[in-house]
C-alpha cells in the first residue's frame, strides 16, 4: 500500500473544540464530586429526613408540581429515625442528640399533619 492509498486521519477544528469541551465537562464533574460533604451523623439525618419529606408529598418537581404522598413510605422513614435513636442511645454527643430529637419530632408532626389532611372526618364512611 502506498502512502496515497493509506487512509488519512483528518482532525478538524470542530473535533478539537468538542474534545476540549468534553475534557472541561469531565473536569467539572470531578470537581463537583469533590464538593460532597463529609459522611457524618448530620448527613445521615438529613438524608432520612429528606426521604420522609418527599414521601409525605412536601417536595415539588422541577416543573412546579407536588409529588404525590406515599404515607406508608413516609412512616417507614420516620420509623427509621426512631430506630436510629434507639440504636444510638447514650452514644451521641449532646449536639447530635438534640438534633436527632428535633428532626424526629418535626418529622412526626409533619406526618400527623399530612396524614390527617387526607383522612376522612371521624365517623364518615
Amino acid at each position: 500500500m502506498t502512502d496515497e492509498q493509506k487512509p488519512k486521519i483528518i482532525i478538524d477544528d470542530d473535533w478539537k473544540a468538542e474534545a476540549k469541551r468534553e475534557k472541561e465537562r469531565l473536569a467539572q464533574q470531578t470537581q463537583e464530586r469533590e464538593k460532597l460533604p463529609d459522611a457524618s451523623f448530620v448527613e445521615l439525618l438529613n438524608l432520612i429526613a429528606m426521604q420522609a419529606i418527599a414521601a409525605m408529598g412536601l417536595v415539588g418537581t422541577p416543573d412546579g408540581r407536588r409529588l404525590p404522598p406515599d404515607l406508608e413510605l413516609a412512616k417507614h422513614y420516620v420509623d427509621l429515625l426512631q430506630v436510629l435513636e434507639d440504636k444510638t442511645r447514650n452514644n451521641l454527643t449532646p449536639e447530635e442528640k438534640k438534633l436527632l430529637d428535633q428532626v424526629l419530632y418535626e418529622m412526626r408532626m409533619r406526618y400527623v399533619q399530612v396524614s390527617s389532611a387526607g383522612a376522612p372526618p371521624a365517623g364518615a364512611r
